[in-house]
């Protein structure tokens, strides 16, 4: 069976009362609904299980499995690597192990995060339930196994940035950048190149940061039409700042008819119209992929050209790009807000949080870390 999801149209809206026609356009209308990042995680999850299957079973993916086989993939990935030591068979066989790495698939030896695990098995669980079928997976025999591994195994759940972006650091960017941009009047090709890359670099972080740390995609996905000027905030001495509204469509939290918006003010917002000014953008992608030779083009940046970005003027300020991701960002936002005695609801309508637990988890071991608890001695 294929990993592309283009095949699962007639699992996907599956009554025999449709045309094909329609359930083409339902199951597209799905898809699309999914989100491009969830399709690449299923699209993912599916090729890795299809591979593991024909290497572990020495056959394609059933539907449903039989609790067997899902009890066999939770062994061959949440092995012990203590009592691999002592029993070479335990865990994933070697066969399976020299299949997969051989077809590209298994890139570690040792066993897989929990989180991995559990997001394959819950992509499993969805398809079934796509083609009408319910599996084995709420079986007890499945579950508790599932739940006992998962809580036996000592892997640390990973981090996506070992440190934080806070303010303070955004600052330094945001000057560092000013400085580039200030100091490229010239009109040679390499000096217009320079200058670009630091306007469009400096509206990227400006905005990922100060719109509520917003995710590598929703910043390589954002388009001109969601950027929306707004009136000038007065200030209390006369001053007038300007403010930008950025409606968010589909995020991780949200979905497009809900139409929610965060704002960007001040430094940022000034940040961004004028990288907009300046590359004459009115419509499609706002962060665009700017070519060797300096010349911008039509096609937005990849989401993981967003973290290349980050890690890169983080170094020309530094800092060792290997400490940071653009995941730091959304945590270093967090963090900073926080620290500064923004309550957390607040906090919340910008970052998109819906969970209170979620949010406040990035900013548990910051706080923890520098409180008067860990300070006794």
């Amino acid at each position: 069976m294929s990993s592309d999801l283009s095949h699962f149209r007639g699992d996907l809206i599956s009554s025999s009362a449709l045309s094909p026609s329609d359930r083409a356009t339902l199951a597209h209308l799905v898809r699309k609904g999914m989100g491009a990042n969830s399709v690449r995680a299923v699209r993912s999850d599916l090729r890795y299980l299809e591979a593991w299957s024909r290497a572990a079973e020495g056959r394609g993916l059933a539907w449903p499995p039989a609790p067997e086989t899902v009890l066999r993939f939770v062994a061959h990935h949440l092995w012990d690597p203590e009592a691999r030591g002592r029993e070479a068979e335990h865990g994933m066989p070697a066969e399976v192990r020299a299949a997969l790495a051989g077809a590209g698939i298994l890139r570690r030896d040792g066993p897989h995060a929990p989180a991995t695990v559990a997001r394959r098995i819950s992509t499993w669980r969805t398809i079934c339930r796509w083609r009408g079928l319910e599996g084995p997976f709420a079986r007890p025999e499945v579950s508790r196994t599932l739940r006992a591994a998962m809580r036996a195994s000592g892997r640390e759940k990973g981090r996506h940035s070992k440190r934080v972006v806070e303010t303070e650091l955004v600052i330094r960017l945001l000057d560092h950048l000013d400085g580039i941009v200030r100091a490229a009047p010239g009109r040679d090709a390499e000096t217009v190149a320079l200058r670009l890359r630091a306007l469009r670099d400096r509206a990227l972080i400006a905005t990922m940061f100060a719109s509520g740390g917003r995710r590598r995609s929703e910043i390589a996905d954002l388009v001109a039409r969601q950027v929306h000027r707004l009136e000038d905030i007065a200030e209390a001495d006369g001053t007038a700042i300007p403010s930008i509204g950025l409606r968010m469509g589909r995020t991780k939290t949200t979905d497009a008819a809900e139409g929610v918006r965060v704002f960007l003010s001040g430094r940022a917002a000034l940040a961004l119209l004028a990288w907009m000014e300046a590359a004459g953008i009115g419509e499609g992608p706002v962060f665009r992929r700017i070519d060797r030779w300096g010349r911008m083009t039509e096609a937005s940046i990849a989401p993981a050209s967003v973290n290349v970005i980050v890690k890169a003027r983080l170094g020309e300020i530094g800092e060792d790009p290997r400490d940071f991701s653009a995941h730091g960002v959304r945590a270093g936002y967090i963090t900073s807000a926080l620290k500064a005695g923004i309550p957390a609801p607040e906090v919340m309508e910008q970052t998109l949080h819906r969970s209170l637990d979620t949010l406040l988890g990035y900013f548990k071991d910051e706080r923890q870390r520098e409180g008067r608890a860990a300070r006794l001695l």
